[in-house]
């Protein structure tokens, strides 16, 4: 009887702490992050098709967010001002990403190995969509440095400023409307968020 790997090394995503270089109030580790950049990636690509007529996948690009950073329980979460401070760097990080991912999908069945192909290495994804999916991955990494802030820790404030000017730059009019119209809740309490139970 065959026995396959590929779910149980993926439940590994919550030991991978996210901001090991950063003086964190609370942890954020790999799976949770994931599912916010999956929710985030969704709602973007709804935006996308409501308000600017596109016909993009979001179920898709959700998936392809949920394992966005599952190589990384190979090779660990290497802090961004590593990974991005050389071309050499950054490029042989990406070779080890994408061998990272081979292995894991190793640990499929060949009958799965395809269809998880497109998500853990998504060639052939729309180029606008994977635009967004790297957006909501940014916007997640904004929504922490909010976080924080708001228990306090000044620690986040250089990255807050870097990662929103990096969205910006991306120049996509769906963050523009996501930072207007939802990011501002991130700073508010549960009470000032109008909740009722």
């Amino acid at each position: 009887m065959s026995q396959y790997h590929f779910f149980a090394i993926m439940s590994r995503m919550k030991y991978i702490n996210r901001w090991s270089l950063m003086n964190n109030t609370r942890l954020e580790n790999i799976s949770e992050h994931s599912l916010t950049v999956a929710m985030l990636a969704h709602a973007l690509v709804l935006i996308s098709n409501k308000k600017f007529g596109r016909e993009l996948d979001p179920e898709h690009a959700a998936a392809i967010a949920l394992f966005h950073d599952c190589t990384e329980i190979i090779t660990g979460d290497l802090p961004t001002p590593i990974k991005y401070s050389s071309r050499i760097l950054r490029n042989a990080y990406k070779d080890i990403e994408e061998e990272a991912a081979q292995q894991l999908l190793g640990s499929l069945p060949d009958y799965l190995r395809d269809e998880y192909e497109k998500l853990l290495l998504p060639k052939e994804a729309d180029p606008y969509l994977m635009k967004l999916v790297k957006a909501a991955d940014k916007l997640s990494a904004l929504i922490k440095c909010i976080e924080e802030e708001q228990m306090g820790s000044a620690e986040f404030s250089r990255a807050r400023s870097e990662i929103t000017l990096a969205i910006e730059k991306m120049g996509l009019p769906e963050t523009e409307i996501f930072m207007k119209d939802f990011l501002p809740s991130y700073s508010l309490s549960l009470d000032e968020q109008n909740i009722e139970f």
